[in-house]
């Protein structure tokens, strides 16, 4: 009898049907397709109060969705782990996590707004991601968004791309330099303040009795606190702010909470903030066993643009918005057919 590799193994295993291997993962214990999804949540900085817990625990139990674990972290963790940034990478790569060196600046798009090569702003070191430039200047989140604010009527910002802005940066009394997304850390000072903290939830739920658009839409309701539906939990936290101890209006930054958007999304923010490692996460060992591989997985955790089975780019994230499971799971698979494709052209 030949030997057979893991390798091998796991490449017939992704060849079979769908229906086909998940009769098999079960037969050898494992969870079968149509199982529960899982989702991460968490109470945002201004509404975590013992009062919003409570309404948060209410509404799961209610909803049918179970808590499998929750906990707190805390601001100074969260900035020194960088797990918002992480988070909201798209955005924050450019404002905290890459150097103005690292960032992808189209040069002539650059020169032709303010008039002077890129090169020679990185050479003579007048360029600062948002997190640095609060440094350099020595500015609180509040004093670099006044700076960042008043470059928008002097026409001194331009936009490189979705959730890419340089603007160059004018405070009083100092040389100006320029700077990329410093809106950014007025949102990341609420969640890095030494006092502020999160509290998270790993909940699980049946798709058969909670859709995954109705977990986001009526379970928590939409960005807008002002338009979610009566009985949600933005809409109750923004009415009853008061009683639950927040501390001013909630708005559509500071909503009450968040959670994740597909069961994908889950899967990368339980990797960011818990730490939870891909193969030990059920959806990880869904994707793995899928036949997509870490290395992929790993890179779709941050939102990039992707090839589509369309043959156009898009965002990895919006493209399983509120997909459940199965549906995930099957679109994950197309994506990355079509990324394969992709780098064989």
């Amino acid at each position: 009898m030949t030997e057979t590799s893991d390798t091998d193994l796991k490449a017939a295993i992704a060849a079979l049907p769908e229906a086909d291997r998940a009769k098999l993962k079960a037969a050898l214990g494992g969870a079968p397709a149509g199982g529960k999804q899982s989702a991460f949540v968490f109470i945002k900085p201004h509404a975590n109060t013992p009062a919003t817990l409570e309404l948060v625990k209410t509404k799961f139990a209610a909803s049918g969705i179970s808590i499998i674990t929750d906990g707190e972290i805390d601001g100074p963790t969260i900035d020194s782990k960088k797990l918002i940034d992480q988070h909201y990478y798209a955005i924050a790569s450019k404002a905290t996590i890459l150097k103005p060196d690292a960032l992808p600046i189209p040069a002539d798009k650059f020169e032709e707004k303010f008039g002077e090569p890129w090169s020679k702003v990185l050479e003579e070191k007048r360029a600062f991601n948002a997190l640095d430039a609060k440094a350099h200047l020595e500015f609180d989140e509040a004093q670099l968004d006044t700076v960042w604010k008043a470059a928008t009527p002097a026409d001194k910002i331009v936009k490189f791309g979705g959730g890419f802005y340089c603007a160059l940066l004018e405070p009083e009394g100092k040389p100006p330099i320029y700077s990329f997304n410093c809106f950014f850390m007025s949102m990341r000072g609420k969640f890095t303040a030494e006092k502020a903290a999160i509290h998270y939830f790993v909940v699980e739920f049946d798709p058969a009795a909670l859709s995954w658009s109705k977990f986001r839409g009526e379970v928590l309701g939409p960005t807008d606190p002002a338009k979610a539906p009566e009985g949600s939990l933005r809409a109750t936290i923004n009415s009853d702010w008061e009683k639950l101890g927040l501390p001013g209006v909630p708005n559509v930054t500071d909503n009450g909470v968040h959670a994740s958007a597909s069961p994908f999304e889950g899967l990368a923010e339980r990797m960011n903030w818990l730490g939870k490692p891909l193969a030990e996460d059920p959806m990880g060992e869904a994707l793995l066993d899928a036949g997509i591989t870490e290395e992929t997985i790993k890179a779709w955790s941050v939102d990039p643009r992707v090839a589509m089975p369309d043959g156009k780019e898009g965002s990895l994230f919006d493209a399983l918005e509120d997909l459940d499971l199965d549906a995930c799971l099957a679109k994950a698979k197309e994506i990355a057919k079509a990324g394969e494709a992709k780098k064989a052209e």
